[in-house]
């Protein structure tokens, strides 16, 4: 048995967990912040058979998608003045972990 553990935005959340519950996978959902820009995400925790993790990747993949956001980020002039320029930067996807299990059980 495998626990994956996802991260994935939290503007991707529902529709992933909803794809995993259709195809009749139990998701555990965590509020969770981090990252680059210390964002809201969401953890999603899934308990499955080896048989199923790549099942579970493929679902993950097709409903987490990466978009480029405009951050502020702060430039040095020789004046001793800072000015703020935007940067674009690559956010959302998914960072999955995936962990063998020694023992589960349902009580």
């Amino acid at each position: 048995m495998k626990m994956i553990l996802a991260i994935v935005s939290n503007d991707d959340s529902s529709n992933v967990s909803r794809s995993l519950t259709k195809a009749k996978y139990s998701v555990t959902r965590l509020a969770t912040t981090g990252g680059f820009l210390m964002a809201g995400n969401t953890t999603l925790l899934i308990g499955v058979e080896d048989d199923k993790v790549d099942d579970v990747l493929h679902i993950i993949g097709e409903n987490s998608r990466k978009r480029t956001k405009m951050v502020p980020s702060t430039a040095s002039f020789s004046a001793g003045m800072y000015a703020g320029m935007p940067v674009q930067v690559t956010v959302g996807g998914a960072t999955i972990f995936v962990m063998g299990v020694e023992r589960f059980e349902k009580v």
